[in-house]
Parts: structure tokens; C-alpha cells; sequence
């Protein structure tokens, strides 16, 4: 198995950015994903700046992925995920139909990112005929159906992609048209003042109880447990997980790496630092909670 850097969730000042992927490239992950995947209006960086991040890790021996948005709503996001994928230099990660469409148009194998819907093994069968290659089940495919899907492509005649499969951080749980992050702080959608940058690991939204609940990202809404798969090495590896999925965070992530770059290593699988296993086991939450 593999280490994946996921694509950073987070808006980040430039310099802030830069120095993380700097800091990057000499930690034991093997895969970097890199692009905005949440708001398109996030400008930090640029499609150029990117492609020299990329360039730069790829020269330090990363494999690089170009992801994209998951949720595209202007012809100018559309641009900007033509030019990735005619970029022609790193594999996309496609987390909207539209970059499926875009990679399938230029012949280009793509990764299935967690933004796709595919609940069933006939939807990743046409996905793998556009040119998937690699899949990463979305937030809230557990062990379980992940597992039944593929056993039922392989029982169909299918062959199973790369399975990369989110082991450490903070969920993705939706997305929307309109910006939670505006709606907040009482301010217009289209004159937010990009305030998301003021919120580097997205803004906490309590219960009416004041229990810590949401993490609200612009218009993207993240869960507030920050998972860890590192007790299920053993299980992940049994069902054929090739690649495991760190999601930045802040601070502290280059420790996390190296937790599951050991455990990797020496096969011995960490013991859990973070919250929970969130929806990989299936169990309910307000089970955990109740503690039964």
C-alpha cells in the first residue's frame, strides 16, 4: 500500500500554501493531490502556480494528481478544468462529470474522486470504460458496500481499479450552491471578502447544546471528528486497499504521515489518535455517542 496526500480543503494564504507543499516533498507520501476542489473564487493560486507545485514534487519523486471542483457552476470553471486536463503532464482526479466528460473527450485515464456518485458497480464499470483508473468511494461508503461493489464488478466480468480509500482527517459531507461561510457571518455570497481564509481549518459549528458538531468551509460542510482508519491497516489491506488518504490539516499532519508511513513499514498497525472510524465501520453515531 501507498500514502496519498489528499487535495487540500482548506483556503490558505499563498505563502502558507507554497511552504506546505515545500515541507511536502520530503515526507514519506508517495502520492500528492493538488488543485481547489471547494470554491472556485479561492485564487490563492492559480492553474499556473499549481502546475509549478506539481512540477516541483514530481522532480522530488511524488506522484502528482490534478484534482478538480466538485461542483462546477460557470462556464469559466469549466475552462479552468480544460486546461488541467490539457495540461497533459500529471493525471487528473475528476470530481464532477464534467472533468469525467473533459478526460474521456482528450483520452485521458482520470481518477474517480469521493465528489462522483457511485453507489452501484455499473456506475463504476461506465466510469472505468471513460477512462477511470483509480477510485476513491465517497465520504460515506463503509467497508461493507465498498467490498459488495467490488465483488460484484469482479462477479460481472469487470476488473477492479486502484482502490484509494481516506484513512486520517476530517469528512467532506456536502456541498451547496450557496456558502455557508457567507451565510455565517451575514455576508453576500458574491462579496464574502474571501472570509473562508480566516477559518484555516473551517469554521466550528457547535450543537444548540454547545457540543462541538460541523466544520463549515465555504460551501462545502465537513464533519468535526477527525477520522483515523490507523486500527483497520490490517482490514483495509485484506480488501485490497492499494492506496491509503491523508486529508491536510494545519498542523501536525508531517507526524501523522510518518504514523502511517511506520505502520506501513513494520506492519503493525497504529493504535487510533484520532476521534473515530466515521462511516467505514457503519456504525451509528448516536450509538457512539450514547456509548453503547
Amino acid at each position: 500500500m501507498r500514502l496519498s496526500l489528499a487535495p487540500n480543503p482548506w483556503f490558505w494564504p499563498r505563502e502558507r500554501t507554497l511552504a506546505f507543499y515545500r515541507d511536502v516533498a520530503s515526507w514519506p507520501v508517495d502520492i500528492v493531490h493538488l488543485g481547489e476542489t471547494v470554491c472556485s473564487k479561492r485564487r490563492e493560486l492559480n492553474t499556473r502556480d499549481w502546475i509549478v507545485v506539481a512540477e516541483s514534487l514530481a522532480e522530488a519523486g511524488k506522484e502528482v494528481v490534478l484534482s478538480t471542483l466538485a461542483l462546477v457552476e460557470a462556464e469559466s470553471e469549466v475552462g479552468a478544468m480544460r486546461r488541467l486536463v490539457g495540461h497533459g503532464g500529471f493525471i487528473i482526479e475528476a470530481n464532477d462529470l464534467t472533468a469525467v466528460q473533459l478526460c474521456r473527450k482528450a483520452g485521458r485515464p482520470f481518477v474517480g474522486g469521493p465528489g462522483l456518485n457511485v453507489y452501484n458497480h455499473q456506475s463504476l464499470k461506465l466510469l472505468q470504460e471513460d477512462g477511470l483508473v483509480r477510485w476513491v468511494p465517497g465520504t460515506e461508503q463503509g467497508e461493507l458496500l465498498v467490498r459488495e461493489l467490488l465483488e460484484a464488478l469482479e462477479a460481472d466480468g469487470g476488473t477492479r481499479p486502484e482502490l484509494e480509500v481516506q484513512v486520517w482527517g476530517r469528512q467532506a459531507l456536502s456541498w451547496s450552491a450557496r456558502c455557508f461561510t457567507a451565510r455565517a457571518l451575514d455576508v453576500p455570497k458574491d462579496a464574502c471578502g474571501f472570509r473562508c481564509i480566516e477559518h484555516p481549518e473551517g469554521l466550528p459549528l457547535a450543537t444548540r447544546e454547545g457540543d462541538p458538531f460541523l466544520r463549515i468551509n465555504g460551501v462545502q460542510v465537513m464533519g468535526e471528528e477527525v477520522v483515523d482508519l490507523g486500527p483497520e491497516l490490517g482490514a483495509l489491506r485484506s480488501l485490497g486497499v492499494d492506496i491509503l488518504r491523508l486529508v491536510p490539516q494545519p498542523e501536525g499532519l508531517e507526524a501523522v504521515v510518518q504514523r502511517f508511513h511506520d505502520g506501513l513499514r513494520t506492519g503493525v498497525a497504529p493504535e487510533r489518535v484520532g476521534a473515530a472510524s466515521g462511516y467505514w465501520s457503519g456504525t451509528a453515531g448516536s450509538s457512539r455517542i450514547a456509548g453503547t
